[in-house]
């Protein structure tokens, strides 16, 4: 009989029911299984909400986080701290945190003062950048690692190096279910009679049940009788975005093959009774998955749990779970093979009788009762752990310890400048005014941001339908033949112009290169990656620096994507080469600058040969950023310390005075933009300082103590004069605001998730 457990509390930290996702699922029985097993251990949910409003919990629910608010998971670590829970255990799975890879959780974790405890769903062989940072933060913040697979431990040792000493190998939990004959519940279904093959678990394309139909015909060829049941709902993210496409793919091939007869379609997320009722009936368990990188599936531990004999593919936890005689494993997306291997099963049943109980007694160590009483030492070897590696304790911060408070986001003024065709360029007031028509330029800013957004969790509807009108300008825009963009278009959509200015063609190759770095797999990348191949090779022609940076910042992004592209290297090679030269024809120890006048959207020329210098390895081209964008922040600070960005009244001629005004919201967000792209590259905080100083501008630290952001519309003011603030509110100004806002806000929700700043 087991001891009582010394775990006074436990908080159990992830997705939760009634939310209808295996991690969801999982929580709740954990939950479940340990607060049976230790009555005395007081156990309570945290879950994680991917909707607004959340969802209706049971009362074990103390807290809730909102997936993409990162002060959400700020508030979770305080109210966690001052519960003075024993224990905090973590399901980890990258896509059901906020930010990057779901680096959000981190910054929850590292200000917590308990034990962590961390069950891994996914531990990724080969994963990309954010990914491996995210887990080599998650495995330094916790206390104790839980893997469900031997290849998982394997993983965490010989990819991400974490100590042997931390991990813990703790099977999926699994109902106690009976070893019973399948006709035992045939009849209550209806298929008394019938050989019962059985998938469950939520619809994606992933699960290649595809694979299965094409292998039915093959199968009823030998066995008439089969039914092949599909049960559970489709995943709600793929429902979201894509609705049942994949589920009536799968019924109209079912058609073409004429096996409609023998499947069935259970569309509906079942409870524990039902389920265990389903799997009961089953004669074979089928899971076709599409690739090996799944270390570990809660559907195939209940299978094999139940004695279900398993046809499977060969990914990670099945290639474990189903060796020693406990299942059949057959190649990936290989329908004879799975035809074979269930002819061969459904026509020898002493092999698949042994099977079935090679499966269930390996299960008995798969039961929640058991499973709860390893997660119950864990947490005690977890508190063992934190007391002898000493107590990590978060103090309160003081205010020039915490990030800035930032403005809310509101979208109302940029929507209300955007109809059907695009952006309008300006505003009388806060009305459109249409008699400016459109321009190119601020529909490729207006497509970054809401691309920006789209990456900070701000994936609503309408502006996914800004982003597409967006993208669709960009397209309209661009003239075949001469293989340029034009700028200028009237309110009645008419092209005023033959093709943009050179800066006006840089600034889209910028936004279309975001859009295939950025959008994720879809007709939006498709359509920019066109245009970008189309229209790059003109970069090459450009005379004007602004016009190389902007290139230049595009490159890099699409470079993200598709990092193999000769051409796009060789021509950010150019262009980097171009821009430097251009500061090195120039500059001087009293004029580090790039010509012989500082004008416009100034700060991009050094930040473009930062974001070069720094990605390609040109030392030379990153000293010449770093030391520009230096005294460019100089010259760019007013006697009192604040961000005075040079005036578009005159500009700053060299040998003359500068000027002060007309200021301009664009040089904010260029100064915003390369002061964090110098931080990343130097871990330097006056980069830190220097971007949170430009954007303060916008607040009221200026020359005139006046805010140009308009808190009531999201908008921004179009500049500031000498006598007044100029109270349109234009495109660029509102977009020059928001891009700002979003770079700060993705800033800081990095600096909370992976760790302190350096001192300068």
């Amino acid at each position: 009989m087991q001891s009582p457990s010394k775990i006074g509390k436990v908080a159990f930290l992830g997705d939760y029911v009634p939310r209808r996702c295996g991690i969801a699922t999982f929580t709740a029985d954990l939950y479940r299984a340990v607060a049976t097993a230790s009555p005395a251990t007081e156990c309570f949910a945290t879950p994680v909400n991917d909707v607004a409003g959340g969802y209706e919990y049971p009362a074990e629910v103390r807290f809730e986080i909102e997936e993409q608010d990162l002060t959400s998971y700020q508030r979770a670590a305080d109210f966690l701290n001052i519960t003075n829970v024993d224990v905090v255990c973590v399901q980890h799975e990258y896509g059901i945190y906020g930010g990057p890879s779901g680096s959000h959780l981190l910054a929850l974790l590292r200000d917590l003062r308990t034990p962590i405890v961390t069950t891994l769903h996914t531990v990724l062989r080969e994963p990309n950048a954010d990914q491996r940072r995210v887990m080599q933060e998650l495995i330094r913040l916790s206390t104790r690692l839980v893997v469900m697979a031997r290849r998982g431990e394997e993983f965490l040792r010989d990819v991400y190096h974490a100590p042997a000493a931390k991990i813990d190998l703790i099977p999926h939990g699994i109902p106690d279910l009976a070893f019973v004959d399948p006709n035992f519940y045939k009849a209550e279904f209806g298929f008394a009679g019938k050989q019962v093959l059985l998938t469950f678990g939520l619809l994606a394309p992933n699960k290649g049940i595809e694979h299965a139909l094409h292998a039915l015909p093959d199968i009823l060829s030998g066995f008439p009788d089969v039914v092949y049941i599909v049960l559970g709902q489709t995943h709600p993210h793929l429902l979201r975005t894509q609705g049942e496409a994949y589920r009536l793919s799968l019924e109209l091939l079912a058609k073409d093959l004429g096996v409609q007869k023998h499947l069935v379609f259970f569309n509906q997320f079942v409870g524990p009774k039902e389920l265990g009722e389903f799997i009961g009936m089953a004669d074979l368990y089928l899971t076709p998955y599409l690739n090996e990188t799944q270390i570990t599936s809660g559907t195939l531990s209940y299978a094999v749990g139940a004695g279900k004999p398993v046809v499977s593919t060969p990914y990670w936890h099945a290639a474990e779970l189903l060796a020693d005689e406990r299942g059949v494993l057959v190649p990936f997306g290989d329908a004879p093979a799975i035809a074979a291997a269930v002819r061969a099963l459904l026509s020898n049943e002493p092999r698949r009788h042994a099977i079935r109980k090679n499966a269930y007694t390996a299960g008995r160590a798969m039961v929640w009762s058991n499973v709860a009483g390893l997660y119950l030492k864990s947490f005690e070897q977890a508190r063992l752990d934190h007391s002898f590696l000493g107590r990590r304790f978060s103090p309160i911060k003081t205010l020039d310890q915490q990030p800035g408070h930032l403005p809310e986001l509101k979208l109302d003024h940029l929507l209300r400048l955007t109809d059907s065709a695009g952006m309008f360029q300006h505003a009388v007031f806060t009305a459109p005014n249409f008699a400016e028509g459109y321009c190119a330029d601020d529909n490729a800013r207006a497509l970054v941001l809401a691309l920006m957004l789209q990456g900070l969790g701000y994936d609503t509807p309408r502006l996914g339908e800004a982003a597409a009108t967006y993208a669709a300008f960009l397209n309209y825009a661009f003239d075949h033949a001469g293989r340029r963009f034009r700028n200028f278009m009237s309110f009645d959509r008419r092209w005023v112009e033959e093709k943009g200015s050179e800066d006006s063609q840089g600034r889209v190759l910028w936004a279309l290169g975001v859009c295939v770095g950025q959008s994720g797999e879809g007709a939006l990348q498709a359509l920019a990656a066109q245009l970008f191949e189309l229209a790059l090779p003109c970069a090459l022609e450009f005379t004007s620096p602004r016009a190389w940076a902007f290139a230049l910042t595009g490159i890099h992004e699409y470079l993200r994507r598709f990092s193999g592209d000769r051409r796009a290297n060789q021509i950010r090679e150019g262009l980097t080469v171009r821009l430097l030269q251009s500061y090195q024809n120039v500059s001087a120890d009293d004029w580090p600058w790039f010509e012989n006048v500082v004008s416009y959207d100034n700060a991009k020329l050094p930040h473009a040969l930062v974001l070069s210098g720094r990605w390609t390895g040109n030392a030379e081209a990153l000293a010449a950023g770093l030391k520009s964008l230096r005294w460019l922040a100089q010259i760019q600070t007013s006697e009192r310390g604040f961000f005075r960005p040079i005036g578009t009244n005159g500009f700053y001629r060299r040998g003359q005075a500068r000027a002060l005004f007309d200021q301009q919201p664009v040089e904010g967000h260029a100064m915003v933009s390369a002061a964090i792209e110098a931080y990343h590259a130097t871990g330097d905080t006056f980069w830190i300082d220097e971007s949170r100083r430009a954007f303060e501008w916008f607040l009221g630290r200026n020359d005139m103590g006046m805010s140009l952001y308009d808190p009531a519309t999201g908008g921004c003011r179009d500049g500031l004069h000498v006598d007044r603030v100029n109270q349109n509110q234009g495109a660029e100004s509102t977009l020059a605001f928001l891009l700002s806002l979003a770079e700060i806000q993705r800033l800081q929700n990095a600096l909370a998730s992976f760790h302190e700043p350096r001192v300068s």
